[in-house]
């Protein structure tokens, strides 16, 4: 029988087990009144074929994707971009048409103001009309419009016309800031408020008279900074605080480059000093559920803040006191200011508990706190006294780390020391006159106990990249090591050389220079042997293949530079004693000191 026949029956015999089954279960219920319906008799079901798996192509995956993208950037274009250059064309249109009717004389000085003053406000007027209707992104262009040409209107009554003082200008401006920032308050319209903060910026140059007036002109920059950082904290406008904060240093930049003199320092320091703590307080804003772009936006600001005081007092400390003064006023202000910034990042931590994106900003005032002092060192220190300031700092941001388990010290840390290692490197050191007993080998000492104290606190941890990098601190722990010897050394013997060189000694000369390549062998051979020695007796493989690798270059060393250099006698010893090292390096090889493969433990 046909496969698909049998299946047909199969069903066919339970659709009709299933038939007797209703009737029985009819057949035991209570006569009722009415007579129930007829049961149809049952229909066979046909059966079906199986579907098979489509055999057609896959959809290409740009068929597949989804429009969405392509009508966002549609919208975008048509209500923003679209929009501002609606502005701009509606803009420079009217002006072409004033201009015009300018020209050929249609309207008068005062009639041109009052067109402007009225059009103005009729603009910002009528874009209500469209912020009720829902059309509120047009309404603020609109508004644009309405408060740019205030603004033309009001300069041109002062510069152009000089139909009313700069000081009746600077008020009516003031008025239209104050204006657009009630309506920015009034609609939550971060946008109409960044309106406010390029009109109020603009105010003093389109009201200036070419005098000087740091007061006046510094304390109404001040309001505006402060306004600006409280309505941050009103209203969590990140954006309108760093605008506020490149409005006032190209205020401070522009007046500074043009009027500052010597006379001025103390004025001048303490409205610098005033914008530096509107902004640094703006980090304390509590915005907990703030977005993480704006508390990037927060922590850029802190370090261009930063930067920008301690440039800005840099500068006039030069100016005021050349040289010497800028330098150690610089560094106490350094230091200052990585005090603030430690006081800073403690507020900021407490905020940080219970919002995680606002550690970031935490981070970014530790940062800055050692960035200051590590800029101090070399403004208040000279010499060594630099190399060994950073050394110790490193010291110190890696204790911390390592006692508050706090990564980002830690890095800092490791900055700092190899800060201090590469100057150590390439610091021009002159001859020291005591051997050992010197500010030079001081130096080196300090360096070998930070790599030391590294390589010692790696050995506790159980995280692979710490105990690498305190492999690596116990490398460049040997290394400093034979650098400080190798200064050392040639200090010793140089004296002597000089002398018979300036006597024309030349063999004499030549003979000493012998003496200390000799010296230079001995000094390795001895360090291979005394890192062996620790190797065998602390059981430290990573040790004695230091030893090795020294010992192999000083190998090296005798067989193709001491064995053409030094006379005979001291030939004799290079050989004798390079012999001696190794055939005991070999005899605790041999004697099992250690456990080495294939011979069991």
């Amino acid at each position: 029988m046909d496969p698909r026949e049998q299946e047909l029956s199969e069903l066919r015999r339970e659709v009709e087990e299933l038939r007797h089954r209703v009737e029985r279960l009819e057949d035991a219920r209570p006569t009722a009144t009415a007579k129930p319906a007829p049961v149809a008799p049952p229909q066979p079901v046909p059966v079906q074929p199986r579907p098979q798996p489509p055999t057609a192509l896959p959809i290409p995956r740009k068929a597949r994707r989804s429009p969405a993208s392509a009508e966002e950037l549609e919208a975008r274009i048509g209500t923003h971009w679209l929009n501002r250059v609606g502005i701009i064309a509606v803009l420079v249109g009217v002006s072409y048409f004033l201009k015009y009717a300018f020209d050929n004389g249609w309207i008068g000085p005062s009639g041109r103001i009052a067109i402007g003053l009225l059009a103005g406000i009729a603009v910002t007027v009528w874009s209500e009309t469209f912020r009720r209707k829902g059309y509120a992104l047009f309404s603020y262009g609109l508004k644009a419009i309405g408060i740019g040409t205030l603004y033309l209107s009001l300069w041109a009554a002062v510069q152009v016309y000089h139909l009313i003082s700069p000081g009746v200008g600077f008020v009516a401006m003031a008025i239209v800031t104050a204006s657009t920032v009630v309506m920015a308050l009034t609609q939550n319209a971060q946008l109409l408020a960044a309106y406010a903060l390029a009109g109020g910026f603009s105010t003093p140059a389109l009201c200036s008279t070419g005098q000087n007036h740091e007061i006046f002109l510094f304390s109404y920059t001040t309001l505006l900074a402060a306004g600006a950082v409280t309505l941050t904290a009103l209203r969590g406008w990140r954006r309108l605080a760093v605008g506020a904060f490149f409005g006032t240093l190209f205020m401070y930049i522009a007046w500074s480059a043009t009027y500052y003199n010597i006379n001025e320092f103390g004025v001048t320091s303490f409205f610098a000093t005033l914008f530096f703590l509107i902004f640094a307080a703006g980090a304390l804003v509590p915005r907990v559920k703030e977005p993480v772009d704006a508390t990037f936006l927060a922590a850029m600001l802190a370090l261009a803040n930063a930067s920008a005081y301690f440039l800005e007092m840099y500068d006039l400390f030069g100016n005021a006191h050349p040289n010497t003064f800028r330098d150690n006023a610089s560094a106490w202000l350094a230091i200052g200011l990585a005090a603030f910034y430690v006081l800073l990042a403690q507020q900021v931590a407490k905020q940080a508990a219970g919002a995680e994106n606002r550690r970031l900003l935490n981070l970014v005032h530790l940062a800055l706190a050692i960035g200051f002092v590590t800029t101090a060192i070399p403004l208040k220190l000279n010499g060594h006294w630099i190399t060994m300031g950073w050394l110790v700092e490193s010291a110190a941001l890696l204790y911390v780390a390592q006692r508050l388990r706090h990564e980002f010290l830690k890095i800092f840390g490791i900055v700092a020391l190899l800060f201090g290692l590469f100057r150590l490197l390439v610091e021009g050191w002159q001859r020291q006159p005591f051997l050992f007993l010197n500010w030079r080998f001081a130096t080196f000492l300090v360096a070998i106990a930070v790599l030391g104290a590294v390589a010692y606190g790696a050995q506790k941890s159980e995280r692979s990249d710490e105990r690498s990098g305190g492999l690596a601190a116990g490398v460049m722990l040997n290394g400093f090591a034979l650098i400080a010897l190798f200064h050392e050394v040639q200090d010793f013997f140089q004296p002597e050389i000089n002398e018979k060189w300036t006597e024309h000694s030349y063999a004499a000369a030549r003979s000493v220079e012998t003496i200390r390549s000799f010296s230079h062998s001995a000094v390795w051979m001895l360090y291979g042997a005394t890192l062996m020695f620790i190797g065998f007796r602390r059981g430290s493989a990573f040790l004695r293949w230091q030893a090795i690798v020294l010992l192999g270059i000083t190998i090296i060393k005798v067989f193709l530079f001491d064995t053409s250099m030094l006379d005979l006698g001291f030939r004799i010893l290079s050989f004798i004693g390079l012999g001696v090292v190794l055939l005991g390096v070999s005899f605790l090889y041999q004697k099992g000191h250690i456990s080495l493969p294939g011979r069991g433990e």
